[in-house]
C-alpha cells in the first residue's frame, strides 16, 4: 500500500508507473481542466507581470530625475523618429528577440506577447494621465524608487509565467547561462550598455538612471525570489499558477486529482 503522502488518485491511472521493459516511457495524460486552468493563471501572471512592468517604466519617465536604462533608450529613439515611446519598445523588442534566439534562448508565447503589450501599455498608462510627472526632489524620488522595485518584481512576475521571457530578459537569460555569472550581473551590464547609447540618442538622462542602473540588478533578484525562481529564472517551487506534482517511478510529471 502506498504511503498517505503518495496516495492520491493520480490522473493518468498509474500509467506512469507501469512500464514495459525495453519501451519509452508512457506520458500520463492530464485532465483538461487542469490543463485549461493552468494556461489560464499562466496568461493572467504574464499579462499582469507585463502591465506592472509599463507601469515601472512609467513611474521611472515621470520622476524627472532621469528615465529608467532602457527608457532612456526608447525614448532616445522616440526623438529621432516618428515613434512614440511604447511604439520605439515594440520596435527594440523585434530586435532583441532576434539577438536572444541567437544567442541560444528561443521565444515563447510570453516573448511575443512582450514584444507587444509592454509598448501599448505603457502609451496607454502615458495617455491616460495616471501617473503625473514629479514636482518636486521628494516626489520624483519616490517615483523613482516605485519604479525600480515594480521593475523588479514584474520581470519576476511575467518569467514565473513560464511562457518565454521577455526580449530584453531573454537575452540577458541566455548570456547568464552562457557566462555563469548570476543574472543580476549580467543584468547590470546590459542596463549601463543601453543607457550610454539613449544618452548618445538624446533620452532623458540624470541622477535617476544612475541609480536604477545600479539597483536594477539587487530588484530584479527580488522578484526572482518572490515568485520562486533561481538565479537564471528557472523555477524552483510552486508559485500562483503552478500547481501541486508528484513523479512517477519513470520521472514523468503527474498532476494530482485533488490539485
Amino acid at each position: 500500500m502506498r504511503p498517505a503522502s503518495d496516495r492520491g488518485r493520480l490522473l493518468a491511472g498509474g500509467v506512469a508507473e507501469r512500464q514495459v521493459e525495453g519501451e519509452r516511457p508512457v506520458r500520463p495524460r492530464v485532465s483538461p481542466h487542469l490543463r485549461v486552468r493552468n494556461r489560464f493563471g499562466q496568461l493572467a501572471t504574464l499579462v499582469g507581470g507585463l502591465f506592472l512592468f509599463a507601469l515601472g517604466i512609467v513611474l521611472g519617465l515621470q520622476s524627472g530625475l532621469g528615465a529608467t536604462s532602457w527608457t532612456v533608450f526608447h525614448e532616445g529613439l522616440a526623438r529621432q523618429t516618428p515613434l512614440t515611446i511604447g511604439q520605439a519598445t515594440i520596435v527594440t523588442s523585434v530586435v532583441m528577440v532576434g539577438a536572444s534566439w541567437a544567442a541560444g534562448t528561443a521565444p515563447g508565447v510570453g516573448t511575443l506577447l512582450n514584444m507587444v503589450l509592454i509598448g501599448l501599455f505603457t502609451d496607454l498608462i502615458l495617455w491616460s494621465g495616471i501617473i503625473v510627472r514629479a514636482k518636486s526632489l521628494p516626489s520624483g524620488l519616490a517615483l523613482l524608487a516605485g519604479s525600480i522595485v515594480v521593475l523588479g518584481i514584474a520581470t519576476g512576475m511575467y518569467i514565473s509565467a513560464g511562457l518565454g521571457a521577455g526580449p530584453r530578459d531573454s537575452f540577458n537569460l541566455a548570456l547568464s547561462r552562457r557566462t555563469g555569472w548570476p543574472i543580476g550581473v549580467t543584468r547590470w551590464l546590459l542596463e549601463m550598455t543601453v543607457v550610454g547609447i539613449g544618452i548618445l540618442l538624446g533620452g532623458s538622462f540624470g541622477v535617476g538612471t544612475i541609480l536604477a542602473a545600479v539597483a536594477i540588478g539587487p530588484a530584479v533578484g527580488l522578484g526572482f525570489w518572490l515568485f520562486r525562481l533561481d538565479s537564471r529564472g528557472r523555477p524552483a517551487g510552486n508559485v500562483l499558477w503552478r500547481y501541486p506534482e508528484v513523479r512517477g517511478r519513470w520521472g514523468d510529471r503527474v498532476l494530482r486529482e485533488e490539485d
